[in-house]
């Protein structure tokens, strides 16, 4: 058992797998079940809330990581759910793992869902964050200004804002909190994601939308293992509603809702959530 790493002097690693090189970090005590982290759109692992991680990683083994063609990891940039989900599985076995926990938030929640698919017997519980498993019934569409953000190369910070927290003076706030222990956190020259790595994680997740909701039941019917979803009620990117679908079809699901916050509600509501997450976890 090692001691814990704190988070501002962990280091980047590398580990070889079949399909590339993976750039990764590793907080926490060894020992137990490990959390995979898998991050959103648009985002390396410079990109995760450096308070959020330091609380996980309190008492728990945590791994972050780049998948192929994403910041520090090389390769040609993935176009699908399905590679993304791959390159997931490739890096966990790369280290040699043979069960994890994992968390995905966003478009990192949609690559967790595949992982877990695909390679059930890897994972022991899964936790989907402000993401879903398809274009439900009813449900609220993506509206043209959140596009028209997605879409950018270098979307500002009000953007960001617009996209991660509801426009309240206190999630303002908490949100402008987030954005300055990131970026008090990145590395000099740390990179970023490549435009064609972008719209390969757009494709991927059009792609992910265009399933028809009959074989999304379908699949959600097969996760047999404890699920945790969790959403704010009021975001813009993946509407709740997505969350509130998945888990009626989930064979062993909870739902999390936080009624003032939006996509970026793990980090509004920090504390809150990794003691739910941490609750979720435990043996």
């Amino acid at each position: 058992m090692s001691t814990y790493t704190p988070i501002n002097t962990a280091e980047n690693l590398q580990v070889d797998g079949a399909l590339g090189r993976f750039t990764y970090r590793r907080f926490g005590p060894r020992g137990g079940i490990p959390l995979v982290l898998v991050h959103r759109f648009r985002a390396t692992v410079d990109w995760w809330d450096p308070e959020f991680l330091d609380i996980l990683a309190a008492d728990r083994d945590v791994i972050v990581f780049d998948n192929i063609g994403i910041g520090y990891t090389g390769g040609e940039a993935l176009i699908t759910v399905e590679g993304f989900g791959a390159g997931a599985v490739d890096f966990i076995d790369a280290l040699g793992l043979s069960e994890v926990d994992l968390l995905g938030w966003s478009f990192g929640g949609v690559v967790a869902q595949a992982i877990t698919l695909t390679r059930p017997s890897l994972v022991r519980k899964l936790i989907v964050a402000g993401s879903g498993s398809g274009l439900a019934p009813n449900m609220p569409s993506i509206t043209e200004r959140v596009l028209q953000i997605m879409a950018k190369p270098n979307a500002d910070l009000e953007d960001t804002l617009y996209l991660f927290y509801p426009e309240t003076e206190e999630a303002r706030k908490l949100g402008l909190e987030h954005f300055d222990k990131v970026s008090a956190a990145m590395p000099p020259g740390a990179p970023v994601v490549s435009e064609e790595a972008a719209m390969g994680q757009l494709q991927a997740i059009t792609a992910a939308l265009a399933t028809p909701w009959e074989q999304v039941v379908e699949n959600l019917k097969t996760i047999t293992q404890p699920v945790l979803y969790a959403n704010g009620m009021h975001d813009v990117m993946i509407h709740a509603f997505a969350s509130y679908s998945a888990v009626e079809h989930l064979p062993s699901a909870k739902l999390a809702l936080y009624s003032d916050a939006g996509h970026a509600f793990l980090f509004q509501h920090l504390e809150e959530f990794t003691t739910e997450v941490k609750r979720f976890l435990a043996d």
